[in-house]
């Protein structure tokens, strides 16, 4: 969080400033998103896509789909494609390993590695359903999702 009248980081849970003093919240200068200077009565950041003082927040152009990354985290998210979409290209390496594993290794243990494929599949779509309702709302470079 950035202090909107001087642009400073601003401590989680502070009241105000350390750096100006202001009360957080307080200013109209900076985006309390990102810390970039944005131009007088603009409704967004122009950096971020934050929406400025109670606006509607606003996708930056080429911003990845919401519905597009939920979609996918619920029905194809065992194999990570909703985070390769995202760019959280580690999270989505490790969840197509991991369900990979489970289907080479399935004839080996007698179906017994199908449990394992579970992990993936329900840490997916927990994922995916997160990304729909909001709360994942950014992808890999912090930009905001578009609707």
């Amino acid at each position: 969080m950035y202090c909107k009248n001087c642009g400073n980081p601003v401590e989680p849970g502070a009241a105000s400033c350390m750096t100006c003093g202001a009360y957080v919240g307080q200013g109209n200068n900076y985006c309390g998103n990102c810390g970039n200077p944005v131009q007088p009565g603009a409704a967004v950041c122009m950096n971020c896509g934050f929406a400025l003082n109670g606006a509607r927040t606003i996708a930056p152009p080429g911003a990845k789909s919401k519905m597009a990354a939920g979609l996918l985290g619920i029905f194809l998210g065992s194999l990570g494609v909703h985070n390769f979409y995202l760019g959280y290209t580690g999270k989505a390496v490790t969840q197509l390993c991991l369900t990979l594993a489970a289907f080479l290794l399935t004839p080996c243990t007698f179906g017994i590695s199908a449990i394992i494929y579970l992990g993936p599949w329900i840490w997916s779509l927990i994922e995916g359903i997160m990304i729909l309702t909001g709360s994942i709302n950014t992808d890999a470079d912090g930009k905001p999702l578009g609707d």
